[in-house]
């Protein structure tokens, strides 16, 4: 399983096309802004989820199997006892990477993709790494060079 910065920013750099499995067209979910911040920073998303046409203008997919173009991450927002479908999912059509989002920790199916020759990423969001890796995190205005948890004052007024 991949677990070192050399080896996420390596995939991160060399993938550009992430089938998002349950991704959800509500804007407050993490699924939602991990997908419209990646689409922001030049990744192609393809949404996998079989209750919408559309989201974030892009065609949604019933699932993995029905996208017609080649995928380099798919990254799960699903149960981790829902992965072992999406990881053999993931093999048959020839993925790249099986991503397992924050808390997603699906031992057995990464282990089941990394047979098949897929690399694994369990417990992390793309965006999160991405930000890290890549300097993305100042995107989102986290970037003020002050750490604390305190309201500024400037902001009670």
């Amino acid at each position: 399983m991949v677990d070192d910065i050399p080896g996420l920013r390596r995939i991160l750099k060399t993938s550009k096309v992430i089938a998002v499995v349950g991704l959800s067209a509500d804007w407050f979910r993490p699924s939602y802004f991990a997908a419209k911040y990646m689409l922001e920073h030049g990744y192609t998303v393809i949404p996998v989820n079989p209750k919408y046409d559309a989201i974030l203008g892009q065609k949604c997919y019933k699932s993995l199997r029905e996208i017609p173009v080649k995928v380099d991450i798919v990254d799960c927002f699903r149960k981790t006892e829902d992965i072992m479908p999406i990881a053999e999912d993931a093999i048959a059509i020839g993925a790249k990477v099986l991503w397992q989002q924050l808390g997603v920790k699906n031992i057995e199916a990464a282990r089941k993709v990394e047979a098949a020759g897929l690399e694994a990423v369990i417990d992390r969001c793309v965006k999160i790494e991405h930000g890290r890796l890549f300097g993305g995190l100042n995107w989102c205005g986290v970037n003020t060079k002050v750490i604390s948890a305190k309201r500024p004052l400037w902001l009670s007024h």
